[in-house]
């Protein structure tokens, strides 16, 4: 369409990332237990290569226009590269703008403004064709770029009738045949569609004898083709790249870096303080000699995983993501909430359990049909405006409704209003940071996720989760095997990187005396 600029919008399916990518790398060395930790951190910047081994920083300078938009570029197609490998469901469609936004009144404003000049310079006596032949040069550019090369014989046909040069001439003497053009283009649409437009191109055929109507439907579907057309490249390009991803994303990070000043100042924000927690926490030497009464500097290993940790329980609102996480952000978030759910619904069970007691219990359809209830009621917990508090009052109501109903069909009294009060005060109790079972749960949840990036075979421990979280373990083996596959493919391309701020960081002056715990800082690429 003229002004035919709408924007693609990315529809990611985040549940089937974490297959895609598995294979890239191997996992964490070492097993620790550690505490999530708040940590500060700060902006964007700093430098690496595009080399497995040492990463190479860029002296800060003065940037021309064109470099700006040349690491513009290369930043959306890093991402773009990162999105196609790792969610197999990645795919383009034409933006879909909300309702009342700016953008949008001024897109359909412009469009409408041309769409009823068209139909004016239409309806003139005899009609103007000014507009009607830069729509039809601009459908011809459409369809020609539907075409690999060698496509001459479709390509020469396409070109003979929607030759521009013959058509101004008609113009000119009021000869050009605007419906026959229009048939012939439906004709070609359907012959160039994917099956799944067939229905859009027949509906076209059959379409309104008004013809500036009729353009705008062909346009509608010809937005829908071009966007099947890229779907299908990114198909085919998507092997591809699972084949070399880590160097393809390794080098366009390089490219981005060599441009951009200080590009890793927030990685190596969230690095160093992994660093520093770890270090606070790592006992202090016992041997006799010059290190005497010195703490050892952890080892990379041990530090990358605590910082990947963090992310579990990131504050977005106030800590600015590392660099090099930016491209899964919105994964990592979904975990996080998802985590977040899950663990509110475990706390309500166990208090369930724990305070009703034995006339539930062995009960394993009872225990899903409120689980299932618990988790719709507290759906959308992480939300900034979420009543926590309100909707665990709403819980707790439900929850005695359910028991009551499976105490009295089991022949068992219902709970006395003692009971109920007691249930009511300890589930809404949950809303406090310092509840007991809520500390409890959150701390085995993190062990979990601790024993998952530590050990070397983590596969074996998805399954196997702490006591007092088996009514949510298939969740969790769903949201760790996710997480272990964002860790290990992050690790496998930015892994470098990381080997260089943490070396920079263990030998500044301001870093801890002791050497590093293990010496293999290198190695923080094959993890």
């Amino acid at each position: 369409m003229p002004l035919n600029d709408e924007r693609a919008a990315s529809t990611s399916g985040g549940e089937d990332q974490g297959s895609d990518v598995e294979s890239s790398s191997e996992r964490c060395d070492s097993m620790t237990s550690t505490s999530d930790l708040d940590c500060s951190r700060e902006s964007f910047t700093s430098d690496c290569s595009s080399k497995p081994s040492t990463p190479s920083s860029s002296p800060p300078k003065t940037l021309t226009l064109d470099e700006v938009m040349k690491s513009a570029r290369d930043l959306s197609n890093l991402s773009i590269a990162h999105e196609i490998v790792v969610n197999r469901n990645f795919h383009l469609e034409p933006n879909s703008l909300p309702q009342d936004s700016l953008w949008k009144i001024v897109r359909d404003n412009v469009h409408n403004a041309f769409w009823d000049t068209l139909e004016s310079e239409l309806n003139e006596d005899p009609p103007e064709y000014g507009h009607a032949i830069r729509l039809l040069e601009e459908i011809r550019e459409i369809l020609l770029s539907f075409f690999n090369p060698g496509a001459n014989r479709m390509r020469t046909q396409i070109m003979d009738v929607l030759d521009m040069d013959l058509i101004r001439q008609q113009a000119d003497n009021d000869a050009v045949d605007i419906q026959g053009l229009a048939s012939y283009i439906i004709t070609t649409m359907g012959k160039m569609c994917a099956p799944v437009r067939d229905e859009d191109v027949k509906k076209l055929s059959e379409g309104p004898d008004n013809i500036v109507t009729l353009f705008r439907e062909i346009f509608r579907v010809l937005d829908l083709m071009k966007a099947d057309m890229v779907n299908f490249k990114i198909d085919n390009l998507r092997p591809l790249l699972q084949r070399h991803s880590v160097e393809y994303e390794r080098e366009k990070f390089q490219s981005i870096l060599n441009k951009l000043p200080n590009a890793l100042e927030n990685t190596t924000s969230w690095i160093k303080s992994a660093v520093d927690d770890l270090w606070t926490m790592t006992p202090k030497e016992q041997t006799s000699g010059p290190g005497k009464g010195e703490r050892l500097v952890p080892g990379p290993f041990k530090v990358l995983n605590v910082a990947f940790l963090y992310m579990l329980t990131w504050d977005y609102d106030k800590n600015p993501l590392p660099e090099t996480l930016i491209n899964d952000e919105m994964r990592l978030r979904e975990i996080q909430w998802q985590l977040q759910q899950c663990q509110a619904v475990n706390e309500v069970l166990l208090i369930i359990h724990s305070t009703v007691g034995d006339p539930i219990q062995g009960l394993p359809s009872l225990s899903e049909r409120l689980k299932r209830m618990i988790s719709v009621l507290l759906d959308g917990i992480h939300r900034p405006h979420f009543n926590l508090e309100e909707a665990l009052e709403g819980v707790n109501a439900q929850v005695c409704c359910e028991l009551n109903k499976s105490l009295t069909e089991r022949s068992y009294p219902a709970l006395t209003p003692a009971l109920q009060a007691t249930l009511t005060g300890q589930i809404c109790s949950i809303s406090q940071k310092d509840n007991p079972i809520r500390a409890l749960v959150e701390d085995r949840v993190q062990q979990y996720f601790v024993t998952l990036v530590f050990d070397p075979k983590p596969q074996v421990k998805l399954e196997q989760v702490p006591a007092g979280l088996t009514a949510i373990k298939p969740e969790l083996a769903t949201m760790g095997a996710k997480f272990l596959s964002l860790v290990n493919y992050n690790k496998s391309v930015y892994g470098p990187f990381y080997a260089d701020i943490f070396r920079k960081l263990t030998h500044s002056s301001s870093s801890p005396p002791a050497a590093p715990q293990d010496t293999a800082q290198d190695s923080v690429t094959s993890n």
